[in-house]
């Protein structure tokens, strides 16, 4: 039984809890936090119905929330898991509420971190990639793997901050992201290649690195500079800005080019990968 939740308690909580909310309490977890424009992308199909739903959740004590204050405008409400949801989670994993790993000042220590913006940038492209197939005939996320996974997975060669897998009618696309603030230098991000050359050449499978970054300017900068750098590294790269348009869009520029952007899926065709490829083994 989880610490300080009763079976009574338990119970009460998830008759009041729908598949979907378990499923979003679920994302909300592996993500670490989650805004409502990105909850909506990934679970609702319009903003009311998903604010609402959000605020009774939150009212339950199952989502914590908390609202950033940016030096211009205003935020979104960012959300995190509270300790009725990881108790709801652990009891589904057959586990108790330490062994499930959660405390509460750590799951709301994110609204302090420098990395917050960070993290909300690399899971909007997730959430963006999420809603598109959720709307879209003919197209599927089949894999995202969070930051953490991936070190996991290749921390001995890159960490990178996603690895993805995206089908579209037929074409399917894996992928590193690297989610560029601007922070890095640029040596210090193309130094990043040399892992993904070591990780090739260790499992004999090229995946490209996409780049998403925060202006115009810095994706010039970087792709300039991607140009004879990705070459000889022998690791196809392709970089964009966020926000000018859905990541699954005609949006990417491939370091080998100067113009004409590809969609995701466009990627594959550009750089054509052999049918055993997929880092995750997804399929």
């Amino acid at each position: 039984m989880n610490e300080h939740y009763s079976p009574a308690v338990l119970a009460s909580l998830a008759t009041r809890l729908t598949g979907r909310d378990r499923h979003l309490l679920r994302l909300v977890w592996t993500h670490t936090v989650l805004t409502c424009h990105q909850i909506t992308e990934l679970a609702f199909n319009g903003p009311i119905t998903a604010r609402h739903r959000l605020v009774k959740l939150n009212r339950i004590g199952v989502l914590d929330r908390f609202r950033p204050k940016p030096p211009v405008g205003s935020a979104p409400w960012h959300y995190v898991l509270g300790e009725p949801g990881a108790a709801v989670l652990a009891t589904e994993d057959g586990i108790d509420l330490h062994e499930f790993g959660y405390r509460r000042d750590r799951a709301l220590s994110i609204a302090y971190s420098q990395r917050l913006a960070h993290t909300v940038g690399t899971n909007e492209v997730f959430a963006l990639l999420y809603g598109a197939a959720r709307r879209t005939p003919g197209c599927r996320l089949r894999a995202w793997w969070p930051e953490a996974r991936c070190a996991a997975q290749w921390g001995k060669y890159v960490r990178p901050d996603a690895y993805g897998r995206w089908t579209e009618n037929g074409h399917a696309l894996d992928f590193f992201l690297e989610y560029d603030t601007g922070t890095e230098t640029f040596d210090r991000v193309l130094a990043k290649l040399s892992g993904y050359a070591a990780l090739t050449a260790a499992t004999g499978i090229t995946t490209p690195v996409l780049f998403m970054t925060t202006s115009p300017r810095r994706e010039r900068g970087l792709h300039s500079r991607l140009q004879l750098r990705a070459a000889q590294m022998a690791v196809p790269c392709a970089t964009t800005v966020a926000g000018t348009g859905g990541p699954e869009g005609p949006i990417w520029l491939p370091h080998d080019r100067r113009d004409l952007r590809l969609r995701l899926a466009g990627l594959a065709d550009h750089w054509p990968q052999p049918a055993t490829s997929g880092q995750g083994g997804c399929r």
